[in-house]
């Protein structure tokens, strides 16, 4: 048998390379199964949230099939967010990192910034190909978003895909921010109101769907309600518990 070349040699080299930052650095949740199975990864970046038992109420957007287990985020991978200027009101940035803070500390998951990107927000349940695909958070109006019409301040969602193990994860979504109701006014003047409609959409993009109790921040109109809930909580621990992918 002939020896390999020299050049045979480095271009597997190469490949091998190649594949390993593929397998390493690829953000998708097949990869994610792929890493923790060569022992890459597999621990969660933040303490899992301690789960109490409430009497509140929370539901799941979606669950696992044939399960009453929620469909989640990986809690072993950051989920990178960033954040469209255009339209923002003076102030909001702080308020959007405020959210993505409490939001966090809920669920136990690791955001991580990207900073400011000139994507569109996505919301949908398509998964895009190609390239990062971070939580996109930006302001809009009806035109582009017909689901601001009438009342709706925001709106949130995200996207899934299974991962290798046969568990479903997101992997991207999106926050629309309604740019008649997110004023520099109101972003000024009612600040607190302004936070708790971009944690509640951010509550979508990680899992929660509405509930029918006025008390919960997931209740589907504004009653004023700023703060978490216990069935809020409860359900954002919960999903913030999943194995990792």
């Amino acid at each position: 048998m002939p020896r390999p070349t020299t050049s045979t040699v480095l271009s597997f080299v190469v490949t091998a390379a190649l594949l390993a930052a593929v397998v390493v650095f690829h953000p998708s949740a097949q990869m994610g199964s792929v890493r923790r199975l060569v022992g890459i990864g597999g621990e969660r970046i933040l303490p899992a949230p301690p789960i109490e038992a409430s009497r509140g109420a929370y539901a799941f957007a979606a669950t696992q099939r044939g399960s009453d287990q929620p469909v989640a985020w990986d809690p072993c991978s950051p989920v990178p967010y960033a954040v469209n200027p255009a339209g923002m009101p003076e102030g909001a940035r702080a308020l959007v990192d405020r959210a993505v803070s409490r939001i966090s500390a809920a669920t136990g998951l690791a955001f991580e910034d990207d900073g400011d990107t000139d994507r569109r927000p996505f919301t949908g349940s398509f998964v895009p190909l190609g390239g990062s695909r971070p939580v996109v958070i930006g302001w809009a109006d009806d035109v582009e978003f017909p689901q601001l019409e009438g009342a709706v301040a925001g709106i949130g969602g995200a996207a899934s895909e299974e991962g290798g193990r046969g568990r479903r994860y997101y992997v991207t979504g999106g926050v629309v921010l309604d740019v008649d109701v997110f004023t520099d006014a109101s972003v000024d003047q009612v600040p607190r109101l302004m936070e708790a409609i971009v944690l509640h959409e951010l509550a979508h993009v990680v899992g929660l769907d509405h509930v029918e109790e006025p008390l919960e921040l997931m209740f589907a109109d504004s009653t004023g309600q700023v703060e978490l809930g216990p069935g809020d909580r409860e359900g954002l621990a919960r999903l913030g518990s999943v194995p990792c992918g």
